[in-house]
Formats: C-alpha cells, sequence, structure tokens
C-alpha cells in the first residue's frame, strides 16, 4: 500500500553537523576545504570601532557569504540571502546553524564600503600565493587580455557631453552655447555613472561599459592579475603596469593578441627581457597608396638615419605624437631608377613616416616568422587560457554585467570573481591530490581484522 508522510509536525531536537546533509563534491564543501581566511579579523580590524557601537559581523562570515554567492553564480545580495535562508551548504559555509537569523543583505553593502577595493585585493593575493604553494603558478608564461563589461546603467539615462558645457554657458552672451551646439562632438555618458564610457568591440554593440584586464597563469590557468578601467581606454593603456603579477615576479614570457602588436610594447617588454609571443599588428596602409611601403626604408635608431631602397639618406621632418616624418631629397629621387616603382604620382619625392620603438616592430616581426611549434602552440593556449577565463567568469560567476555602479565597486566585483575561480581550482588540486592517498588506504588491508 502507498505510503503516508506526515508534514506540519515540529522538530523536536536536531543533532549533529549540517556536513552531514551536504554532498561531498558540493563546491562549497570542496573550496571550505582549502579557503584559510583567519588572518582577516587581524586585516581590518582597523576599520571598525573597538569600544563603541553594537557587535557587528564576523568579517569571516561576510567574505564567505559573498564568496559562496559569487561560486554558485548569485551576485546579487538580496537574492543571496533569500536563498542562504533555505540553502543548507550556504548556511554550513559561513558557519550558521537552523535555528540562526543569518545577517540582512544591507550589511554586506556597508561591509563593502567600509573595507574598499584594497581589502578585497589584499584576500586575492593571499589566494594567488596559496595557488602557488600548491604548485599551480609558475609565472613562466602569462596571458594577457582584456574584455568589456556592460555597465549598470540605463541605456534612457545617457546624455551627450556638450550639453554640460550648454548648461554652463547658457547666461553667456558671448556665443558660448552656439559654439557648444555646433561644435559636433557628441560623447555619450551616463549621469547617474559617469564611470560607464561608451565602449564597443569585433562582437558586442556600442553601449556603456567598462573593461577588465586580466593576467592568467599558462599552468593551471590561475589569475593572477585583475584590473578595471573605463570602457573607452584601450586595451594597450595599462600593459606596462601589469608586467608584473600579483606576486611580483617578472614573467618569462608573455602572450597577447594581436592588438598588442605594437610598437609601446615590444619596447616595453625588450627593456625587461620578457619574450613577446604576440603577433604585430599590420601596419595601416591607405587604399590606394602608390610606392614603396615603409617596410622598404632601412632605419637605424641609434643613428636617426632612414635610408631608401637606393641606399639614399632621408632627412628628418616633423615630429609627430607617434613618430616622426623623413624624406628624400627631390634631386637624389629624380634620378633613381626606381622612381617609377617608389614614388607615388605627382610626387616630387618620396617621405616615410617612422614610428616611435620602430625598431622592436622590427624585431617582432622578424621573430613571428621564425616561430615554431612551441611558440604556435602557446598562443593556441592563450586563445583558451585566459579568453576563456573571460568566458567563464561572465557565464558562471556573474560577470556579463556590473550589479553596481562606479569603477570602486566593479573592481571588488572582478576581485570577487577572480577569487571564487581561482579557489574552484585550488580546491580541484588539493582533490587530485587527495585521491592516490584515499585509495591507498581503501584498498590496505585490516591487521585487527586479520
Amino acid at each position: 500500500m502507498p505510503g503516508r508522510k506526515e508534514r506540519g509536525q515540529l522538530e523536536l531536537f536536531i543533532t549533529g553537523s549540517l556536513r552531514g546533509l551536504i554532498p561531498d563534491d558540493h563546491v562549497l564543501v570542496r573550496v571550505g576545504q582549502v579557503l584559510d581566511l583567519g588572518w582577516l579579523r587581524a586585516e581590518v580590524a582597523d576599520l571598525c570601532c573597538a569600544d563603541n557601537g553594537r557587535s557587528g559581523i564576523d568579517p569571516e562570515v561576510a567574505m564567505r557569504l559573498m564568496l559562496a554567492g559569487f561560486l554558485l553564480g548569485i551576485v546579487q545580495d538580496r537574492r543571496l540571502m533569500r536563498e542562504a535562508q533555505v540553502d543548507l551548504a550556504i548556511r554550513w559555509f559561513v558557519g550558521y546553524a537552523l535555528h540562526e537569523a543569518l545577517p540582512d543583505h544591507s550589511s554586506l553593502t556597508r561591509i563593502r564600503q567600509r573595507w574598499g577595493a584594497d581589502v578585497f585585493r589584499q584576500i586575492f593575493i593571499h589566494v594567488v600565493r596559496q595557488c602557488q604553494a600548491a604548485g599551480l603558478v609558475s609565472t613562466e608564461t602569462v596571458h594577457i587580455d582584456a574584455s568589456l563589461i556592460r555597465a549598470n546603467v540605463s541605456m534612457d539615462a545617457l546624455v551627450s557631453r556638450h550639453l554640460d558645457a550648454v548648461e554652463a554657458a547658457h547666461n553667456d552672451a558671448n556665443g558660448a552655447e552656439r559654439d557648444a551646439r555646433t561644435s559636433g562632438k557628441f560623447k555619450k555618458l551616463c549621469r547617474t555613472d559617469p564611470d560607464a564610457a561608451m565602449a564597443t568591440s569585433s562582437k558586442a554593440p556600442l553601449r556603456p561599459a567598462c573593461k577588465q584586464h586580466t593576467a592568467v597563469d599558462d599552468l593551471a590557468g590561475v589569475v593572477v592579475a585583475v584590473e578595471i578601467v573605463t570602457g573607452e581606454e584601450h586595451d594597450t593603456g595599462r600593459f606596462d603596469e601589469r608586467l608584473e603579477a600579483t606576486l611580483g615576479v617578472t614573467p618569462d614570457r608573455i602572450t597577447a593578441d594581436r592588438l598588442y602588436g605594437i610598437g609601446r610594447i615590444y619596447a616595453a617588454l625588450e627593456d625587461r627581457q620578457i619574450e613577446a609571443v604576440i603577433p604585430p599588428l599590420r601596419a595601416p596602409r591607405r587604399k590606394g597608396a602608390q610606392g614603396f611601403p615603409t617596410e622598404r626604408f632601412k632605419f637605424d635608431p641609434h643613428h636617426d638615419v632612414v635610408r631608401c631602397p637606393a641606399r639614399r639618406r632621408l632627412t628628418p621632418g616633423n615630429v609627430t605624437k607617434s613618430g616622426q616624418w623623413y624624406r628624400a631629397d627631390r634631386h637624389d629621387c629624380a634620378r633613381c631608377p626606381l622612381k617609377a616603382q617608389c614614388l607615388p604620382r605627382g610626387a616630387p619625392s618620396h617621405r616615410v613616416h617612422i614610428v616611435t620603438n620602430h625598431a622592436a616592430i622590427l624585431h617582432a616581426r622578424r621573430k613571428r616568422l621564425a616561430w615554431g611549434k612551441d611558440d604556435h602552440a602557446i598562443y593556441t593556449r592563450h586563445r583558451w587560457r585566459v579568453e576563456g577565463t573571460h568566458g567563464t567568469a561572465k557565464t558562471l560567476h556573474g560577470l556579463a554585467r556590473a550589479i553596481r555602479g562606479g569603477l570602486g565597486n566593479m573592481r571588488i566585483q572582478a576581485l570577487l570573481t577572480a577569487i571564487a575561480m581561482n579557489l574552484k581550482k585550488l580546491a580541484a588540486a588539493m582533490m587530485l591530490l587527495l585521491c592516490p592517498i584515499i585509495e591507498m588506504r581503501a584498498v590496505r588491508p585490516n591487521p585487527a581484522a586479520a
């Protein structure tokens, strides 16, 4: 006969730990075995008043709550606390029993504001050092890339930047208002979050966003550096600051995509004696351009001399933001046997623009032509190491969109995401180390039974 289960009766007593009700392979159980936050209380002690006010939340509890949300993909505080009310794994992870009342979601907001991004960066560094101690970080090869993150603003909140000038000059009788209207510069911004700059990529439409710069170690895919900037900043803007990983160790080799293949990047890597596995960016050439390209002209950076294919010396000219112009003598061009191939139509002489760090670009192009199997394999790994890290962060850990406004809040979100991902890798590595020990104990004979 079918059974019957009575519902609604009160529990008389409960014994045992919540841990016995959670599967061993649950992500919070595995991360809980490697998570070390015992040092955090002393780190944030100066941020709280020791002898005034009511007792606050244990710093380790607050951090575990936030980490639980990012590990499970629940990044909104309200939703996280609703889930924690009924989720045994979250209660066990933060150390709360069934009868204990959980903190209010607003407490997490105040704690983030009080701690700031620096405390979360210290936690991130501590986890990276744990990964290094476990043999998951080598810093031999580091992959660097940037990714856009949709800002937490509405498209309806966007306005044109020139309107601010119009409002400021509203009562100006000198025509400043008319000049602002007719300037033709319409740059969008959001009044609720000025850090949300309009940005786009090859795969995303123009939208308010910020940009995350990420450095990932090649050995196990551990994130070793994270930085957040405005979306309008170029990918190479903070490259020099990210050459040293979080551990303060200069990597032996750095990989990046073609967008980083510019002279400034190659020169910075050469100065630090770091091998660059970065395809050079193709030199722009106008459609229908005539004459020999710049690559046919020889540049000697030590003597600041440029020679044409006919070995004639060019005269230095105007200096630009990105380099300097050099022009050949018209008398040399007039009697040159390569005149028909070299000179653009109607030009009396040829001129070339030599960009800054031109020599470093030439070295990179020669190195690219000599890439071997190892270089190709490393660059292939770059695509799924760092770009795969961005995809995982956006798909599983809520980094596809900012959950709060401002670069400070976005830095905290990015750091928490990186901490959660690194802890998962650390927990998986520790499990692989423990599996042989568990198997050996399982097959070992029991002397008492004999």
